[in-house]
């Protein structure tokens, strides 16, 4: 039951984390001349037209089985992509790169802006005591788990995360072979990392973690 309640939260909290890094997609879009995002009626915080079937829910009940018979493991998931046309940015070498950048950062910063509460709020109140200190610190300390998380894994260069975007950017124009065969066969290579490789990205997490926090997550 405690696990039930515990990945319950968690995915809540998962859910619109991957709320923010789309619509920071699309706010970024926006800056950059792009109003396909605002036009769909994506830059909202309401979850229902960002929820992705496969990315939001069934991906994170396959990845959570382990957990519900004590093994670790790694929750991930995402949302719907925020729709924008990189015909219709202003930097068309580094347009899209610059979208896709946008998501993990505003993972990082979430990630940053909690874990610096984390870390510095029971010292400038004094001793921690009281529930409802002690359940903020809770909650605050799993935002940075789970935003840590999506920062990395957006960042891996796999189609159709926000790390191919900054990798397709990047690469001179005789690779973009490269680029073809990713976009190929992405959707296999991702579900293939998220299986076998995506606990690669564990003691990453947790070294940021601490490095934010000055401590360790208790779900791990």
């Amino acid at each position: 039951m405690e696990n039930a309640i515990q990945f319950i939260f968690y995915l809540v909290i998962l859910l619109f984390s991957v709320v923010i890094h789309e619509i920071s997609h699309g706010y970024a879009a926006l800056a950059l001349g792009d109003t396909t995002a605002k036009d769909a009626g994506r830059l909202t915080l309401n979850p229902i037209p960002h929820i992705d079937p496969f990315g939001s829910i069934i991906l994170p009940l396959l990845l959570a089985i382990p957990a519900f018979f004590g093994q670790p493991t790694i929750l991930l998931g995402w949302a719907r992509p925020v729709p924008y046309n990189p015909y219709r940015l202003r930097n068309a070498r580094w347009g899209s790169a610059l979208v896709g950048a946008a998501g993990p950062i505003s993972n990082i910063l979430l990630a940053m802006i909690f874990g610096l509460l984390v870390r510095f709020l029971p010292s400038v109140i004094g001793a921690v005591s009281g529930a409802f200190v002690i359940n903020f610190l809770s909650i605050a300390s799993t935002i940075v788990l789970v935003n840590l998380i999506l920062a990395l894994f957006n960042l891996v260069p796999i189609p159709p995360l926000d790390g191919s975007k900054v990798l397709f950017a990047a690469l001179p124009f005789g690779w973009q072979w490269i680029q073809m065969t990713l976009e190929r066969y992405g959707f296999f290579l991702l579900l293939f990392f998220i299986f076998f490789f995506s606990q690669w990205l564990v003691p990453v997490v947790l070294f940021l973690f601490r490095f934010i926090t000055g401590s360790l997550p208790l779900i791990f």
